[in-house]
């Protein structure tokens, strides 16, 4: 059973509709989105198409997925954005948010040092004028799309 104020969840029941940056990629058990809200683009959010709430709950499919996932992603952000390296962080603790989704983030060398590590989240705060806008996150996922085989529908 889904609770009402999933945000996951919504979107995913509305999967054939969603553009780019809430589809850039997926699988039978995950789906890949563009943060939003973010002053980073690249930042990518990595879900699962069902409703999960600990890593725990994962099936074996899914778990074996999940790694694949975020090795390919990881490579995919260095290609088009050059970063050094990928955070990958999962806490599922937000409101609406409790849907486990890992956060697959690119960190380039001219990221400040205090917006390394954790502090990266800050960026998940700016200022609406600092954020990526719904036509670069688009850019920016079809972008992705196209390194990680040109369709929405797997890596």
């Amino acid at each position: 059973m889904t609770p009402p104020a999933c945000y996951p969840c919504e979107k995913e029941a509305q999967f054939d509709a969603l553009p780019p940056r809430e589809r850039v990629s997926s699988d039978q058990y995950w789906r890949v989105a563009h943060a939003f809200g973010t002053a980073l683009p690249g930042w990518l959010v990595l879900l699962p198409r069902r409703h999960v709430t600990a890593v725990h709950d994962l099936t074996d499919a899914e778990a074996a997925a999940l790694g694949t996932w975020q090795v390919h992603l990881s490579r995919a952000l260095r290609d088009v954005t050059g970063c050094d390296k990928t955070y990958v962080v999962q806490f599922a603790e937000a409101e609406g948010f409790a849907h486990v989704h890992f956060h697959i983030v690119p960190r380039t060398a001219e990221l400040p040092r205090e917006q390394r590590g954790p502090g990266v989240f800050e960026l998940l705060r700016a200022p609406e004028s600092a954020r990526v806008t719904a036509n670069q996150a688009d850019r920016m996922a079809l972008a992705l799309r196209a390194r990680l085989g040109g369709r929405p529908d797997g890596v």
